[in-house]
């Protein structure tokens, strides 16, 4: 106070009877206005006192004065009184401080003077008792000190003493009498109460130690909770609100000795109290151990001795003695089991629990860590009974299976308790909340598990069900957002900590079985990357599950697939994603291991296959792999390892595809086609359709057949036991819409691979993506003309000017795509027309047919005109240009020898089959109708086609004459035709190179108006360099076979007078001055005679072999290598000419010698 602005100044006091009394008067007027204790104004009037009373003790200013002044001043506040006694207060101690005893004196006379205007009183609170004695207010201050501390200690420490138990038995066992007599007649707890205060008064009992008994009696008595709770409410109504919580602290601190054990009775009835809120939680915590510090501690600790366990489990151990003491000090970490100090507060938690007090268990848990409680087997087991008394009404007109008795559970006589739920909506209420609490230790109840896991399955079914109102559709969103939840917490965190419970797996597949693969996957994907994080148990499981794959993987082999499989499969039941991430792992190194893995994959649940889809797609999807090698020149060899594990994988276990086919999907979408390699292995493997460019001449011509031929001679490999897998590839393409957008996307990358993703790649790798893109276009097409029904084609492809200009889809790959619905079509419409009209004679049928063609093609022939510039049309007709990309080889010729080889190869079986005496003779037969069954269907195949061909022949004899227009010259139809027609499809497929050639030699057997073949063959032959440098490997091999398909002809034609006379002497094709339309072939001086046609072909072979020289001297790898190829595959017809095949060995010699060691590649081609 002292240090604070003065308030009077000095002139006021030398001037106090002229103006300093008024001036001080005005100011305490002023700063008495404002009342309020905390304002600046009050504490400047408490200054305005002191300065006015330091002023008396100095002598400056009469005490008579200051009283008179301070007496008017009182007026103005009515805590005047008070104020001024804190300002004698500090200035007592002040002037004891001083050595001067004339301002002690000052001080004594100005508190004599204002004793009228402060009581005696309050002096005696603020005052020292030395100074009230010279004041003359009390006697003496050591009596007066002495009676004050007496005062205190009997007001403060002096304690009531009450009697003990021995000290009054009769009383208290009176009492004892009184609560434990039976209380199932009338006796009311009112009653009770009244005797109870009788013996309170008579035996002059202590109420406190009255309570502590009730309490007593109530635990031995817990049958009577609502007496006891009835008579401790009246009974509470007259003791402190505290009183009952403390006398509990008092019990439960009794056992918190080193080895005491707190009886679940004392927890009951104080879960009973706290429920009725007899008592307030908050309270009664602070009694029980341990406190919240040392259970985060132990918490903590947990963590690190997880952490410390997964250490050990993944250190690399080289040498077996240090495997041995792993194995010890496993041993002895088991062997360690110590009994858990008591948990008072776990204690309490439990017995909340048992009688359903859920609020305040969850409040006792919100102060532990997460999953801390749950992980007490007892506090796991207590939710988990609570949850199921809870979710019984519903679970039983939901959950329970057809047929299944079940065993209800009891609710639980407590109207306190969490409401049953009756229908899904109730489950939000509690249910949900106390799956949340109990997390992964779900696991030690199965059966609540599979209960739970029912319901959400059955709520599936409601959800997936149409006609819900917009309000309910909200509903069930919110709880299906809850069910994720719940099975994300709990149902798979717990499923890792069961041990290998296949039932529980396959309960919750039935779940998540109507989940769509997107909340799957995702609920995977958390699974694998982020549960196992979450809790200390989770993390040495997660560790012990990848120490035991580890173990199991390094002995799988060939010979022991079914005891390793076994033991993959119980591994698979808890921990799939851990397992099959390890898994995927090794087979990412060591490609030898796919076999045995597939092999070994055949013990796991519906669940499990589905995990090892998402971690196939995970693993794809890996953003740390480089999907090229080091070279940049090739795929990368842990995604081929991938991609052929998907495809037996898929094809052998009935795994779901939508997921993995989406992926590529996405992947094409993004402009990426590595991944195409994953698509190319699933169709090859589970359809059986295999792309490959060193297919025979043998299979080729097989190819060209019907299915039953295609499947017995058209492939490397067996296809058979493929119907399944197919099927379920179908399925998984026409439910998720994925069929006509793989393709359209396939055909876009084509083009992309080489302008959008080609900028920075190598050459060759560009052409290896380029030629994977475009054969698994091939072999997913081939896969959807043979396995969708006509009306799915149909109805999925649309019309070729669709694709083209709308999908922006490639031409030769649109009419790919649209060929089979063309067959289909047609098929279809002479079905019809066939039953509409019952006709045997053939001339009908084939009149039946072409109208079937005409009806179908009418509208493609309109649409391909959209397609190409209105100039091209006058080179060629629409019509023209659609029959050649409509038809295929299987239109134009039957395969009679391949045929007959099939037919005998199953003939050969049959004898086989009769001399095989240790075949059973059931088995014997079984393989014989096969055979012949077979075998008739080949026959039935082969006839149904030649039927069909003759039919298209004549339909081509009677289109022909509107084929070519003649508006200009016949070099410039030509040029359209290769440009148009044949150039785009001889490369776009095997079968589709021999189809060119042979439809090339058809136009010319038809003698078809305004084509000159001799000028489309030399067009073919004579410069073949830029067409062979812009082809990729596999584009250059199909040329080549083009190339030896128009070679073949020629060089028949060649090889023999009669022949060409036959098949060329008299045909417009071979005209050598270009005359008007409508030449018939009648005069000879325009055929080109046989001597000159040989001169022609001479040149030919000439030209071929100056392209081919020109590619060989370039030294770019692309030429070589695709003059190389082509060449390989024209070997059959040429070089005929000696000295041209002389110089090209030179050549190939050279290119051997240069090549050996700078580009082995090359060279192994040359060779």
């Amino acid at each position: 106070m002292a240090a604070a602005t003065v308030v009077v100044p000095v002139e006021w006091i030398k001037n106090w009877e002229k103006s300093g009394r008024g001036e001080f008067l005005h100011l305490c007027r002023i700063l008495s206005e404002n009342k309020s204790h905390d304002s600046s104004t009050y504490r400047d009037f408490q200054q305005a006192l002191y300065e006015l009373s330091y002023h008396v003790i100095k002598g400056n200013l009469k005490h008579e004065q200051a009283s008179n002044v301070l007496n008017d001043i009182s007026e103005f506040r009515e805590d005047m009184p008070s104020i001024l006694a804190d300002v004698f207060c500090i200035l007592d101690i002040e002037t004891n401080c001083l050595e001067e005893k004339s301002k002690r004196d000052y001080f004594t006379q100005l508190v004599l003077a204002c004793l009228y205007l402060v009581s005696d009183t309050v002096l005696k609170e603020r005052l020292d008792p030395e100074t009230l004695e010279s004041l003359g207010l009390i006697k003496q201050s050591q009596q007066f000190n002495q009676k004050s501390v007496k005062i205190k200690t009997k007001l403060f420490y002096k304690q009531q003493k009450f009697n003990l138990l021995r000290e009054e038995n009769e009383g208290y066992a009176k009492l004892i009498a009184e609560l434990g007599q039976d209380l199932s007649g009338n006796i009311t707890s009112d009653l009770i109460l009244e005797n109870i205060k009788s013996l309170i008064g008579c035996f002059n009992l202590d109420p406190n130690r009255v309570l502590d008994v009730i309490l007593e009696v109530f635990e031995c008595r817990p049958e009577h909770d609502d007496f006891f709770i009835s008579l401790l409410e009246s009974y509470m109504s007259m003791c402190e609100p505290q009183t009952l919580c403390h006398i509990l602290g008092f019990k439960f601190k009794f056992y918190q000795e080193p080895n005491g054990e707190t009886p679940s009775s004392l927890y009951r009835v104080a879960a009973v109290l706290l429920q009725f809120n007899l008592i307030d939680l908050d309270d009664l915590y602070v009694h029980l151990l341990p406190a919240d510090n040392c259970i985060m501690d132990e918490h903590k600790r947990e963590i690190v001795e997880a952490k410390q366990i997964v250490r050990k489990l993944t250190m690399v151990v080289l040498s077996s003695e240090k495997i041995d003491e792993r194995e010890k000090e496993k041993e002895k970490e088991e062997e360690k089991v110590e009994k858990p100090p008591d948990n008072q507060k776990l204690g309490l938690l439990e017995a909340l629990l048992k009688i359903g007090d859920w609020q305040h268990a969850q409040n006792i848990m919100d102060q532990m860590p997460p999953y801390y409680a749950a992980s007490h087997k007892l506090i796991a087991l207590a939710i988990c009974k609570l949850i199921h008394i809870t979710i019984e009404p519903l679970y039983r007109r939901v959950g329970v299976p057809k047929g299944a008795k079940g065993s209800p559970v009891n609710a639980l006589q407590n109207k306190r308790a969490p409401k049953q739920a009756e229908s899904f909506e109730d489950l939000r209420r509690d249910v949900f909340n106390m799956f949340c609490y109990l997390g992964p230790h779900l696991s030690h109840d199965p059966i609540l598990f599979a209960k739970v896991v029912r319901i959400g399955k059955s709520f599936m079914k409601e959800f997936q069900s149409d006609g819900s109102k917009q309000e309910d559709k909200e509903k069930t969103e919110v709880i299906l957002s809850c069910l994720l939840s719940i099975t994300d917490q709990v149902l798979l965190p717990s499923l890792s900590l069961m041990d290998c419970n296949a039932c529980m797996s396959e309960e919750l597949w039935g779940m998540f079985k109507t989940f769509p693969y997107q909340h799957r996957y995702r609920l995977y994907g958390q699974w694998k990357n982020e549960t196992y994080n979450s809790h200390p148990l989770l993390v040495k499981v997660k560790a012990q599950t990848i120490d035991r794959a580890k173990y199991i993987m390094k002995r799988l082999t060939k010979e022991n697939v079914k005891p390793s499989g076994r033991q993959i499969g119980k591994l698979s039941h808890s921990n799939p994603t851990i397992l099959f991430d390890y898994i995927l792992s090794q087979i990412q190194k060591y490609d030898n291991l796919i076999t045995p893995v597939v092999d070994s994959l055949k013990y796991l649940t519906s669940l499990n296959y589905d995990v090892l889809a998402y971690c196939i797609i995970e693993a794809l999807a890996n953003p740390e792999k480089e999907r090229m090698k080091h070279d940049d020149t090739t795929i990368s060899s842990w995604l081929q390892s991938l991609a052929s594990f998907c495809g037996a994988v898929f094809r052998k276990y009935p795994i779901d595809l939508a997921g993995l086919l989406q992926y590529v999907a996405n992947q094409l979408k993004a402009g990426k086609s590595f991944d195409l390699l994953i698509l190319k292995e699933v169709v090859q493997k589970m359809a059986g359709i295999e792309i490959t460019e060193e297919m025979t001449m043998e299979q080729l011509e097989a190819m060209t057949g019907g299915e039953q031929l295609k499947a017995e001679g058209g492939y490397f490999g067996q296809i058979r036991n493929t119907k399944k897998s197919s099927q379920r590839l179908k399925d998984a393409l026409l439910d998720h819409d994925l069929a006509l957008p793989l393709c359209l996307l396939m055909a876009q990358q084509r083009n992309g691979v080489i302008f959008q993703e080609g900028g920075e790649k190598h050459l060759k790798l560009v052409g290896k993506l380029y030629d994977q893109c475009h054969d698994t276009l091939v072999q997913f097409g081939g896969f959807l003309a043979s396995n969708l029904s006509t009306e799915d084609y149909i109805k999925r492809v649309p019309s070729i000017d669709v694709l083209c200009n709308e999908f922006h889809t490639p031409h030769d790959a649109a009419f790919f795509l649209s060929r089979p619905m063309y067959a289909h079509h047609i098929s279809s419409k002479y079905d019809e027309l066939k039953k509409s009209e019952k006709g045997s004679k053939q001339q009908h049928k084939v009149h039946k047919y072409i109208t079937s063609c005409e009806m179908v093609m009418a509208p493609v022939h309109e649409a391909v005109v959209s397609l190409h510039v209105s100039k091209v049309w006058d080179d060629i007709s629409p019509q023209f240009y659609a029959t050649f990309w409509s038809l295929t080889m299987y239109d134009l010729a039957v395969p009679h020898t391949s045929y007959e080889r099939e037919v005998n190869k199953l003939k050969v079986q049959m004898k086989a089959i009769d001399d095989n005496q240790e075949m059973p003779p059931n088995k014997k037969k079984k393989e014989k109708e096969r055979c012949t069954a077979l075998q008739d269907k080949l026959l039935e195949e082969e006839k149904k086609q030649m039927e069909h061909v003759q039919r298209v022949l004549q339909r081509l004899k009677l289109e022909k004459d509107n084929w070519l227009l003649a508006k200009s010259t016949k070099n410039e139809t030509i040029t359209k035709f290769l440009q148009l027609c044949i150039f785009p499809r001889c490369i776009f497929s095997a079968i589709d190179a021999v189809y060119c050639a042979r439809f090339v030699e058809l136009v010319h057997q038809q003698k078809t108006p305004n084509f000159s073949t001799l000028l489309c063959y030399d067009r073919v032959f004579s410069d073949i360099i830029y067409t062979v440098a812009s082809c990729t490997e596999n584009e250059a091999s199909r040329y080549g076979r083009f190339l030896c398909c128009m070679l073949e002809t020629v060089t028949r034609w060649h090889s023999d007078r009669a022949t060409y006379e036959k098949e060329c002497g008299n045909y417009p094709g071979f005209l050598t001055i270009l005359r008007a339309t409508g030449f018939d072939g009648g005069n000879k001086a325009d055929q080109l005679d046989y001597e000159n046609f040989r001169h022609v072909v001479h040149k030919w072979h000439y030209k071929l072999t100056k392209a081919s020289v020109h590619c060989l001297e370039t030294g770019e790898y692309t030429h070589i290598r695709n003059i190389l190829i082509v060449l390989t595959k024209i070997l059959p017809w040429y070089p005929k000419v000696l000295n041209l095949g002389q110089a090209l060995e030179r050549r190939v010699h050279k290119i051997c010698q240069e090549e050996k060691e700078k580009r082995p590649d090359l060279y192994a081609l040359a060779m």
